[in-house]
């Protein structure tokens, strides 16, 4: 390795520059892949990410950043400031998820925990977090040592509870952009399972949606199932409004403006021969655009109450609707830096590993660290495939199906071709963005 730093400090073309962050990536590889086995097997649920923290944080520390451990309750704040020059923000997210793993890989997760919730479950990397923690030590490596390339002040961060949507309000508010150099420039990266893996998705503007968690009580009254004529039956009410939710997005919605209302419980009832007071649906609700979400949410609570209207139900038993907090606003990649690294990686890696990919309505907190000061601040997340060549191959010929998603207990992603893919490009991304002059 110590070779290795003369030419890497030196080179002037760009094809040396590229081989010079090629060539520091594969030295880093051996390692960066035991590191992704021990992560892997060793997977933490939100905010309780203490050993995967202790190993980002000591190699961080070992790179020669400044390091600060415990923000936002496991966050690590890692900074590297390297003379004048704008500053750079890299995230990586570092929660598993309670899944019990059903690989059968060799370094499989055995992990057991209990969930927030009291649920006692296994616990798996099923959201590919441990190649995105490997690929921020192999990111963070690479561009401690080639400091003489770049110029500014670089923000490491690894980020805890990003499968519940909170863990970046938790380090915004525990003061990121207040106590740390705050960016000009925000980047990470997702691994992709509808990717081949190495394979790079990127996309200008909307990327991922902004969720809303939605609890609607559908109030009724209650009796004997026998006599329903002197009751007000909350199911049968409950189940207009799900069928008439669904003209939300099918008749009011603008169709160029994606939008997405699911009813995923219904909960109510305790017995065959009782008529409840109550039932509770439990929704979620995406969109990208304000405008978008304020009619879904407006007309969910409009539904509701007409419903309950026409069914005859008094004014105090009206439904009660509760909005939490969003969880993950929209992500938005911004130009000009989504076309740059678009460009710039088509240059690196050839055109046929950057695909432009179409904006997905899952959620990502990533997005908060671009609104909590959009107007000076440039954000963008890409993606990096997954699916191992083989699996690819195979679906491909049976019509694109049977590829096990994200957060399926049967994602095993081919590691060490993400890792490598988003080491490289990230650290050249990095580059471009903090380069001299």
């Amino acid at each position: 390795m110590r070779r290795l730093i003369p030419a890497l400090l030196t080179a002037a073309s760009p094809a040396a520059a590229q081989e010079a962050v090629r060539d520091a990536t594969t030295a880093q590889m051996p390692a960066l892949t035991t590191l992704y086995r021990d992560l892997h097997a060793h997977p933490e649920l939100a905010f309780k990410e203490n050993r995967s923290a202790k190993l980002m944080a000591d190699a961080a520390r070992k790179a020669g950043f400044i390091v600060t451990e415990g923000v936002g309750g496991t966050g690590v704040v890692a900074v590297m400031k390297n003379g004048n020059g704008p500053t750079l923000l890299i995230r990586t997210d570092m929660d598993g998820l309670p899944v019990v793993e059903a690989t059968g890989l060799p370094y499989a997760s055995k992990a057991r925990a209990t969930t927030d919730e009291g649920l006692e479950t296994g616990v798996m990397h099923a959201c590919g977090h441990d190649t995105h923690m490997s690929a921020w030590v192999g990111t963070l490596n690479n561009l401690a040592q080639l400091k003489g390339r770049w110029s500014g002040t670089l923000v490491m961060i690894a980020q805890p509870a990003e499968e519940k949507g909170l863990g970046a309000k938790a380090m915004l508010d525990a003061g990121l952009y207040s106590k740390f150099p705050q960016p000009d420039t925000v980047i990470a990266f997702h691994d992709s399972a509808s990717l081949p893996a190495g394979t790079i998705g990127i996309r200008p503007g909307f990327a991922l949606a902004t969720v809303d968690t939605v609890d609607l009580k559908v109030r009724g009254v209650g009796g004997h199932g026998a006599y329903p004529s002197g009751t007000r039956d909350p199911v049968v009410l409950g189940a207009k409004i799900v069928m008439a939710l669904q003209t939300l997005v099918s008749r009011e919605n603008d169709p160029q403006s994606p939008a997405v209302v699911t009813v995923g419980s219904f909960r109510g009832g305790s017995s065959h021969n009782i008529i409840g007071d109550e039932v509770t649906l439990l929704i979620t609700v995406r969109s990208y655009e304000d405008k978008t979400r304020k009619l879904l949410l407006d007309g969910i609570a409009r539904i509701a109450r007409g419903e309950a209207i026409a069914s005859g139900i008094p004014e105090d038993r009206m439904p009660v609707m509760s909005v939490k907090e969003v969880n993950t606003p929209a992500t938005f990649n911004t130009d000009p830096l989504t076309g740059r690294v678009r460009d710039l990686f088509i240059a690196r890696f050839g055109a046929e590993r950057v695909r432009d990919v179409p904006a997905a309505m899952v959620g990502e907190d990533f997005s908060r660290y671009y609104l909590a000061d959009k107007d000076n601040v440039e954000s963008l997340l890409f993606w990096v495939g997954g699916v191992p060549a083989d699996k690819w191959a195979a679906a491909q010929a049976a019509g694109g199906d049977g590829l096990p998603s994200l957060h399926s207990p049967n994602w095993a992603p081919d590691a060490e071709a993400v890792i490598a893919t988003a080491t490289e490009g990230m650290t050249a991304a990095a580059l471009d963005i903090l380069k001299r002059g």
